[in-house]
């Protein structure tokens, strides 16, 4: 069976929450296909040619209407995933619908890494990012080189949940939050309890955080939406 293209499981998401009646929803993502340049700090590594149509198609591809904002970690690769995905949606949409400014949040970002060096050789030694994400879920790996899984997840959780809260516009509207695959990895399964052995997260995957009868509800393509609101409580 072939794979869905980047960003198609996303928009199915999304448009399957605002199905619901859904007036506000904040969409946190990996960013966009990018390069592995070995030679360069990871997070120094930018969206291929590739990405950028990408990311600029996943905007043409959400339902006119909305008022769309972008918020990224802030390696470039992420703001420019960000931009990218407005930009395709006002390329698209025209007059029938908004979009504001991109802003950079350190909480989407790898705060947790405390030791990013000691990460990265971590994540080798365990021959991969999901088997290290399964270890640090574990708690395996050590106070000085991560923050505990559970907590960070938790962090993030709120900051999405504060978009929920930011400034309302007049319409429905989308919260775009760009991060990575760890972070989204680790989300997923703390808050979602969907473990690495669901698969790996893709380019442009992404959970959708929404309000519906007083519960604060996250969802990704995987399976149905959790309730939250204890957990970020």
């Amino acid at each position: 069976m072939t794979e869905p293209a980047y960003g198609e499981d996303t928009a199915a998401l999304i448009d399957s929450v605002l199905d619901r009646g859904v007036s506000r929803a904040v969409v946190f993502m990996r960013h966009s296909a990018r390069t592995f340049d070995p030679a360069i700090h990871d997070l120094a590594n930018q969206l291929t040619p590739e990405g950028r149509d990408l990311a600029r198609g996943l905007g043409g591809a959400l339902r006119p209407g909305l008022h769309l904002r972008g918020y990224a970690s802030p390696p470039q690769r992420c703001v420019d995933t960000a931009e990218l995905l407005l930009e395709g949606y006002r390329e698209t949409n025209g007059a029938q619908g908004t979009t504001g400014r991109i802003r950079v949040l350190e909480a989407l970002g790898p705060f947790y890494a405390l030791d990013q060096v000691r990460m990265w050789m971590g994540m080798r030694e365990a021959g991969g990012l999901q088997a290290y994400v399964q270890q640090w879920s574990d708690g395996e790996i050590g106070p000085d080189i991560l923050l505990e899984a559970d907590a960070s997840a938790r962090i993030i959780g709120r900051v999405l949940a504060g978009r929920l809260d930011a400034a309302p516009v007049d319409g429905p509207s989308l919260d775009i939050c760009v991060s990575h695959d760890i972070s989204v990895h680790m989300v997923r399964d703390q808050l979602l309890r969907q473990g690495v052995d669901r698969g790996d997260v893709r380019f442009l995957d992404a959970l959708v955080l929404y309000r519906e009868n007083g519960e604060l509800w996250l969802r990704s393509h995987l399976d149905e939406a959790v309730a939250v609101t204890a957990l970020l409580a």
